[in-house]
């Protein structure tokens, strides 16, 4: 195409040669046009396809976070075997599993995060979301009244009569947690959420729902534990 219009400006016919220009400023306007669109760091952000539900003055993501990829776009690696678990924790790094290593499990029940990967700077929740403090899970609890863990309790897969009525439409799910040796408690009969108490925090906890009782537990963790998370509107 090049020689093409190269061959036109050589012709002496004034006619031709604003032909042969005209061209090679469309083709040159196409190209930075190309290039500048390919690479430019303007992009539209991502539509929000989280469901979500509005409880008082909070939004709270309705689903188990799935993320593989921090807010800034770097993976968060997998742990999928016990001695990789373990190597994340002792090391102080962010890792994300699925219940026994199962992606059925994940279907189901979403990912289990360390609390490295909550605290890590790049971070986990998506744009325009946060992970829930002890004070937003207070308000969330105090709005729901009386039997909250039955109001978030899903209306399935709880254990022994266990299912709740899921009127929040939180819809809590039984997804049990990774201990920090790699070991897997409690599908079925317990669902644990993160609770975010800051990076340098040495005393963390999650929220638990268990399968015998109406109410929210508040409970003490380690790092290296994994548990679920959701996400509250910033």
């Amino acid at each position: 195409m090049l020689a093409k219009i190269f061959k036109i400006f050589k012709n002496n016919n004034p006619r031709k040669k604003v032909i042969g220009f005209t061209l090679f400023s469309i083709l040159t306007l196409s190209f930075y046009g190309c290039s500048e669109n390919k690479d430019s760091p303007r992009k539209k952000p991502l539509r929000d396809n989280y469901k979500k539900v509005k409880i008082g003055s909070q939004t709270w993501m309705i689903e188990n976070l799935e993320v593989t990829k921090f807010r800034n776009g770097e993976t968060i690696p997998e742990a999928e075997k016990t001695e990789e678990w373990n190597k994340a924790g002792k090391s102080k790094k962010p890792a994300w599993c699925y219940y026994e290593s199962d992606k059925q499990n994940g279907a189901k029940y979403g990912k289990m995060y360390n609390y490295y990967a909550l605290i890590d700077p790049r971070g986990l929740a998506p744009e325009g979301w946060r992970i829930p403090n002890a004070s937003d899970w207070k308000i969330l609890e105090t709005k729901l009244g009386k039997t909250p863990g039955e109001k978030m309790k899903s209306t399935k897969e709880w254990e022994a009569e266990g299912n709740g009525t899921n009127e929040s439409q939180l819809n809590g799910l039984p997804g049990g947690y990774r201990d920090n040796n790699g070991k897997f408690y409690f599908k079925g009969q317990n669902g644990y959420w993160w609770i975010l108490s800051g990076a340098k925090s040495k005393d963390v906890s999650c929220c638990n729902l268990n399968f015998k009782y109406d109410f929210l537990i508040r409970v003490n963790a380690v790092k290296a534990n994994g548990f679920s998370v959701r996400c509250i509107k910033e």
